[in-house]
């Protein structure tokens, strides 16, 4: 079994606290140097990120452009691309030492497959790591209704530090519009999955870092954040809409591909801008149901009964009350030990261990 060339895509803006390690995790896989090239795609980094970069010169090439976001800089790598395959990263994650070996095997052994990822491993800022794993369903497409329902609960398993897509299948989809800014790894891996074989590898291969300048984490509840995330969602929902009537994709399909999404949008939306109370309810209630199918009666009770608020209250103050019961330690330990959120049965979260 031969297995393929790869290019690793680093793509990166102001990562120097973390950009070395990506790399040095890169230049260590258990993969044949021979058989790999590296692109860094620095996007306008304005601190010392590609001073660092250029420490592994020639190892590592280095192609520098003007700050546009995660779609142009993706764009501006796959055009470079060489290898048979394409393995993205994150400046600021990094990856376990097999991580090539086994994406490669896998894509070799399966050539139906278009696009490959694996299991996480989140670290959190103090140092704590909790890997995700998948349970069943590791091969897909989403093609189908079926398939639709199982690739929208397992696109977590498919971003930019976990995705392998094969190059040809990038030639295919084509450039990455420059409005999605942010997330601009599910544009590609969404539609990868429709036109191609998904295949996840019960495994951990990347670290996650979750970090203060993360721009898809939103815990500070930063609105400069939130509107980003805001208008690169929306973007991404409407392009990928656009392809997907190009392609002739079933409209059940793309419902099922794209609802999340697009509720994820209005959901910031309302947070930031307001709307009508009708529209947190039913924005709400999308979310729930693609996230907990499986929930049992009671819990869709309760969250029928937390809704009731939202048809009473204008969306910025529903949110804003919401925002602190989440907060409030007495409020959590009530759920916790009373009412616990439905656990998501496709995924193992191992016990989190500080290390």
């Amino acid at each position: 079994m031969a297995i393929p060339q790869i290019t690793v895509l680093v793509d990166t803006y102001n990562h120097e606290r973390f950009i070395e390690e990506a790399i040095v995790s890169v230049l260590e896989q258990d993969f044949p140097a021979s058989e790999m090239e590296i692109l860094v795609v620095d996007d306008g980094s304005t601190d010392r990120t590609p001073e660092i970069v250029r420490k592994f010169e020639p190892q590592v090439r280095l192609l520098r452009k003007a700050n546009g976001g995660q779609a142009s800089a993706f764009n501006a790598g796959i055009s470079e691309a060489r290898g048979e395959l394409v393995a993205f990263l994150d400046g600021d994650d990094w990856w376990a030492r097999n991580k090539l070996s086994r994406v490669a095997e896998a894509m070799a052994a399966d050539p139906a497959a278009g696009i490959a990822g694996h299991g996480i491993i989140m670290v959190q800022q103090d140092g704590r790591e909790q890997p995700e794993i998948l349970r069943e369903g590791f091969r897909f497409q989403a093609n189908t209704l079926e398939g639709a329902h199982l690739f929208r609960r397992r696109g977590s398993f498919l971003g930019t530090s976990r995705m392998t897509i094969r190059t040809e299948l990038l030639r295919r989809i084509g450039a990455v519009p420059e409005e999605i800014t942010i997330q601009a790894d599910e544009y590609l891996f969404t539609l990868a999955a429709v036109l191609a074989g998904v295949r996840i590898l019960p495994e951990t291969l990347t670290y996650y870092r979750l970090h203060d300048a993360n721009r898809f984490q939103l815990g500070d509840n930063d609105s400069k954040r939130m509107r980003s995330k805001q208008q690169a969602l929306a973007a991404l929902a409407r392009n990928l809409s656009k392809k997907f009537e190009r392609l002739g994709v079933d409209p059940r399909v793309r419902d099922a591909l794209l609802t999340f999404m697009e509720a994820s949008a209005d959901q910031l939306r309302l947070m930031l801008d307001g709307g009508m109370p009708w529209e947190t309810a039913a924005t709400e209630w999308k979310l729930y149901a693609v996230l907990h199918p499986e929930a049992p009666l009671v819990h869709r009770v309760f969250k029928a009964v937390t809704l009731v608020g939202a048809f009473a209250l204008p969306p910025r103050a529903f949110y804003k009350i919401q925002g602190k019961f989440a907060r409030n330690g007495l409020y959590q330990r009530a759920r916790q030990r009373w009412l616990p959120p439905p656990r998501l049965p496709h995924i193992d979260r191992i016990r989190q261990a500080n290390l």
